[in-house]
């Protein structure tokens, strides 16, 4: 019986060499050890309090594209809405109700307006008699210059005849016929005539003159009359309200066969073919608006892309209004007063340090981070530029790759160095 395996083992003579290697080589991987864990129980000894990681939300520094931009809200509103006003005084009968699609040129509301009515009928009436007025200054016209150039050619008849009576006296005073006397008679006789003649002449071309200008101030009473009438007719004809585009009736201000007074508002019309979106900017951003400005929306959970086409010259409670133009075809299914979320794009800067953007960003201005190393959390100065909604650009301060603490220091109380447990 074999009692154990004694008899069958063997000393053999063990490798110096190799022992030594591998004595070294522990000693070595001590050493690190002994250091990393000094260097990590200096680091905890260091810092001044503990945080659990799961508080903290963590990213690293990279290089990219940075897009300054902004968040803001806005509310779907008509590009044309026009308030239709009462032309007048009056009772108003309503055609449509709220809601209502027309066309331009519809019949919305009539005015009842006795004064506007009677008004009309009093300038038809006085347009009429100037018309008579100017047709029978016309027949006069006539007359007087028959008058005038009949006188005018009597003349000229009795002074021919006179010319020719002289001519004959003449002619028998070279024989010795007739006395000197009746001579000088007849010589006085065409001179006369030919005085009257010219004088007729004038007086009937002056005549005619009087006449032309009579008539004319006639013809501007009648002109003037006429465009009297003409306004009457047109605030009449506006007492028939008409739609000025294609579109809905949006509200009604009145009830119907309301009395109302002159320029009292009585309904907006809506077109829903030009829709725009109205955001409230904040004004903090005024600085960096413009006109043309890119901005993204989304509606429905769809994003459209439109200009910024408008910016008030007013801010109201620390808001700027602006209008946002859709780029491209309007989207369909758009709502008046239907709530949006939009993004200015004011900026691109390509190539740029950046930091997802977190609370650190308001914490003391953004002039500090906490920059993880070790499981520690170093306080470190850092300096910001551009930022957007969802990124901030690093100037100084950090480099690619670096830790940072973006979420979570509220706790950290402004220490040097915070520990952070697994």
């Amino acid at each position: 019986m074999i009692r154990d395996t004694s008899g069958q083992d063997m000393v053999l003579s063990a490798d110096k060499g190799k022992t030594r290697k591998r004595v070294i080589m522990a000693v070595a991987a001590s050493v690190v050890g002994i250091t990393a864990l000094a260097l990590l129980m200096s680091a905890w000894r260091g810092s001044s309090q503990s945080v659990s990681a799961s508080r903290l939300r963590i990213a690293a520094v990279s290089h990219g594209n940075l897009v300054r931009d902004a968040a803001v809200n806005g509310r779907v509103v008509a590009a044309v809405s026009p308030t239709l006003y009462s032309s007048a005084g009056g009772t108003v009968t309503l055609k449509v109700n709220a809601g209502e699609t027309v066309k331009k040129g519809d019949i919305v509301a009539e005015i009842e307006s006795p004064d506007l009515n009677d008004q009309l009928k009093r300038e038809q009436s006085n347009t009429e008699q100037l018309e008579a007025e100017v047709a029978r200054q016309q027949i006069l016209a006539k007359k007087q210059k028959l008058i005038a150039r009949r006188d005018a050619d009597q003349a000229e008849i009795d002074r021919v005849a006179a010319q020719r009576a002289f001519q004959r006296i003449e002619a028998a005073g070279v024989v010795g016929v007739v006395a000197k006397n009746d001579f000088l008679k007849a010589q006085d006789a065409m001179h006369s005539t030919e005085l009257r003649a010219k004088h007729a002449a004038q007086a009937a071309d002056l005549e005619n003159e009087d006449v032309s200008l009579e008539l004319k101030t006639k013809m501007s009473q009648l002109q003037r009359q006429r465009l009297s009438m003409d306004y009457a007719k047109r605030r009449v004809e506006e007492l028939k309200l008409r739609a000025p585009v294609d579109g809905i009736i949006g509200s009604l201000a009145i009830s119907n066969r309301s009395v109302v007074a002159a320029n009292t508002a009585l309904m907006t019309l809506v077109d829903l073919s030009q829709l725009e979106v109205e955001v409230e900017i904040p004004e903090s951003y005024m600085t960096d608006l413009g006109l043309g400005m890119k901005a993204e929306i989304m509606i429905n959970n769809n994003k459209v892309m439109g200009t910024l086409t408008a910016i008030s010259p007013e801010v109201v409670k620390n808001q700027i209004l602006a209008r946002v133009r859709f780029s491209d075809k309007q989207p369909e299914g758009l709502r008046q007063s239907q709530r949006v979320s939009a993004r200015l794009l004011m900026e691109e800067k390509a190539n740029v340090m950046i930091l997802p953007r977190g609370p650190f960003v308001e914490a003391e201005g953004g002039r500090f981070v906490y920059v993880v190393e070790n499981g520690v959390a170093q306080r470190r100065a850092i300096k910001l530029g551009a930022t957007s909604i969802s990124a901030v650009e690093i100037l100084s301060g950090l480099k690619d790759g670096d830790k940072v603490v973006i979420s979570g220091t509220d706790t950290f109380e402004n220490a040097n160095s915070v520990s952070i447990n697994n």
